[in-house]
């Protein structure tokens, strides 16, 4: 009796700590969120006894999975009416954002090809300028591809003479998309023409025309693994000869290597790599001699547990790796004596880490990073080095882009406060000049970028970026925004994103930390934050959060936080592990359930950073910080929101639907607990600039009203 009287108090105090009502910042009221049927999934795994009660919001396409996404749009849609400051953030975004902006160019044939949006378009179209000086032309005009403006283009191969284009199609924000090749005159553009060749819509890479022009070489994969095959021009894609996947060297290859394809830019070999996992653990360069038809595919590096990235000059690979050297080196590899006893040394090891390389008019470009920040230095092709990239101020740049026989090679600068901009850069003389730089309306001279290092957890510094209004208060009451990622080898450079930039000019700070998991400090720095060492991750963004409340930047209910994908489980660690720390958390596109998600998509991928909860040892760590497992009833959650979509065919969006309704169920905070869904939206970009500006308002309108009103 005495047992059963306690069980009912106990079930009554639990009760009365559950809201009545939902109070978000500056006035809001909700009901409580729509209730979600629990049905109970019960399975033991390695010895422990799991059950989700929400498994079945895992069918993205059953009625009743489609009709719970309504309901929650309806409630999102309830709360987001009733945000004062959206019509505003949509008024100021748009006038951010709807600027002319221009990718960098690709020259071919004397003619530079290139992806141009104007203010007023909802897609960059594809533009073709005949020489340096010469007017744009558009190509493919991105705009008229989808009534909802939602389709978008890019480049995937120009031919050496710059008359055919190959370029992809794609809806929405899927990866997949679908290839076509338009036939370009050279002197009357009334006279481009589509040709009827094309290849269906499917996730794709290395899409390339073959020396000869009557082809395509293309990896494209499918459930099985990746393939790479040939396309004769006017015969069925169905057609298409196999060239390489399945087995190589004795070793069958499955959905855990991913094949990309390249035909040098001498046009005499097609190398392949197979990426062993994402990010990879090993990679394997494979080259076939196109000069000679029939001659075999050749391993060039094989077995080694590193990653290569090879770059081609006349018989010979300049190749970027991290074997024997964590922070990477440039070594020379005979294509005609490939054993790694016979490499030679190119660009040493140092202190500071190499990205990614590039030969541009006979010279070798490396870009690295200097504590997070972007260098470039220039190197003879024997390995000497004779200058390097003068860039503005603090900030991020591509690597150099062009041809290996031309004097000009295009990169872009930007940084927090600085937009991108397109420069050329003069290979004999040294000299850069503006290709094209977006009017923004951003006065960045009223802005700084600062660098601070703090401790985390176990004692390691830890570099984060800090920008605002110059000579910003710091008394503890100033909204922050703070993104991160931490995983995968990502670097978190210091770049321009329209969302920080209006943060900042409505007197917020924005903080972006560099976590390990991360690629900024080379491999060791990446595998300090990757398996069993995951919650070195979480550590160091707690870290991050408590540095800006020690120094008096923000306090926790001012500090709003973001992150999407990997970064999007940060934010699921950060609401399960430490919820009182933040105001605000948005969830983007994120992983949550860590015990099922290799089962869907191409979580199998991802395995390779985190682990699998196949692996008995690999479990237990991965059930211990899995937030949908660390979601405990009486909870008191912050503002949340979750963002994902249909059009996410590479995160599963399963996991918000799932963490939704969980932690709308659990929570004893009067906090909103929101789902953003959106049918078009999805991992890669594409979706028109209409849209994007919408969906970020929704994303800003959450964040800063959660942060800047009285709740």
């Amino acid at each position: 009796m005495k047992l059963l009287l306690f069980l009912l108090l106990t079930l009554c105090a639990v009760a009365a700590d559950k809201p009545t009502e939902i109070k978000g910042g500056n006035g809001i009221v909700l009901p409580v969120p729509p209730p979600t049927e629990a049905k109970p999934v019960t399975e033991t795994i390695h010895g422990v006894t799991l059950t989700d009660p929400y498994r079945w919001l895992e069918d993205g396409k059953s009625p009743e999975t489609r009709a719970w996404i309504a309901e929650q749009t309806r409630y999102t849609d309830e709360y987001l009416s009733q945000v004062k400051i959206r019509p505003e953030i949509i008024d100021e975004l748009s006038k951010l954002e709807r600027v002319e902006s221009y990718s960098i160019p690709e020259e071919r044939g004397s003619m530079y090809f290139f992806k141009k949006r104007l203010a007023d378009e909802n897609q960059g179209s594809i533009y073709l300028r005949r020489s340096l000086t010469g007017q744009d032309e558009r190509l493919i005009d991105a705009t008229k591809l989808s009534a909802d403006q939602n389709t978008s283009i890019q480049i995937n191969d120009i031919s050496k003479d710059g008359t055919l284009l190959v370029y992809g199609v794609r809806s929405g924000g899927a990866d997949e998309e679908s290839v076509h090749i338009l036939e370009i005159d050279k002197t009357d553009a009334a006279k481009n023409r589509e040709l009827p060749d094309s290849l269906p819509t499917a996730r794709y890479s290395g899409i390339q025309l073959s020396p000869d022009e009557q082809g395509l070489y293309y990896a494209r994969f499918d459930p099985t693994g990746t393939l790479v095959f040939y396309h004769k021009f006017r015969s069925p894609a169905s057609a298409d000869q196999l060239i390489f996947g399945k087995s190589i060297n004795g070793e069958t290859l499955g959905p855990m290597e991913l094949i990309g394809s390249e035909i040098t830019e001498n046009e005499r070999y097609l190398i392949i790599s197979v990426i062993h996992g994402v990010p990879p653990k090993r990679v394997d360069i494979y080259v076939k001699d196109l000069r000679q038809p029939d001659s075999p595919i050749r391993p060039i590096i094989h077995g080694i547990d590193n990653r290569f990235t090879p770059v081609n000059y006349g018989d010979d690979l300049y190749v970027l790796t991290d074997y024997q050297a964590p922070n990477y080196k440039v070594v020379k590899v005979s294509l005609a004596d490939p054993q790694p006893d016979h490499w030679t040394g190119i660009i040493p090891e140092s202190t500071d880490v190499i990205s990614g390389i590039s030969i541009v008019g006979g010279k070798l470009f490396a870009t690295g990073l200097h504590n997070v920040v972007s260098e470039t230095r220039i190197f003879s092709l024997d390995g000497h080095q004779t200058g390097r990239i003068e860039y503005p101020t603090l900030g991020a740049a591509t690597e150099l882009y062009g041809r290996e026989d031309s004097s000009e090679g295009f990169y872009s600068f930007e940084s927090f406060i600085i937009p991108p901009t397109i420069y050329r850069y003069d290979v004999s003389t040294g000299k850069t000049e503006i290709f094209a730089k977006p009017t923004v309306p951003f006065d960045s001279d009223q802005y700084e970028v600062n660098q601070v290092n703090y401790k985390s957890k176990d004692g390691t510094y830890i570099p984060m970026f800090i920008s605002s209004k110059k000579g910003l208060k710091r008394d503890g009451s100033t909204p922050t925004l703070m993104w991160a990622y931490g995983g995968f080898l990502v670097d978190m450079n210091p770049t321009w994103n329209p969302e920080f930039a209006w943060w900042m000019a409505h007197g917020g700070y924005y903080a972006q930390p560099n976590l390990r998991g991360g690629g900024e400090f080379g491999e060791k720095w990446h595998q300090a934050g990757m398996f069993e060492k995951k919650q070195n991750v979480f550590d160091d963004f707690f870290g991050a959060a408590q540095y800006l409340f020690d120094h008096k930047y923000t306090s926790p209910e001012r500090l709003a936080i973001r992150g999407r994908s990997n970064g999007g489980l940060l934010m699921g660690a950060a609401m399960t592990q430490h919820p009182e720390m933040f105001g605000a958390i948005w969830c983007g596109y994120p992983l949550l359930d860590m015990i099922r998600f290799q089962n869907f998509l191409v979580g199998k991928w991802w395995t390779a950073e985190y682990g699998s909860s196949d692996d008995p040892t690999q479990f237990q760590y991965l059930f211990k910080y899995s937030p949908y497992h660390n979601v405990k009833p009486g909870m008191r959650f912050p503002a949340i929101m979750f963002n994902t979509g249909d059009s996410d065919t590479r995160v599963d969006p399963l996991h918000a639907r799932k963490m939704t309704a969980l932690v709308q169920a659990d929570n004893a905070s009067d906090r909103p607990i929101l789902l953003h869904y959106q049918t078009i939206s999805g991992h890669s970009s594409g979706v028109s600039i209409t849209q994007a500006i919408n969906d970020t308002a929704d994303e800003l309108s959450f964040l800063w009203n959660e942060v800047t009103g009285t709740k």
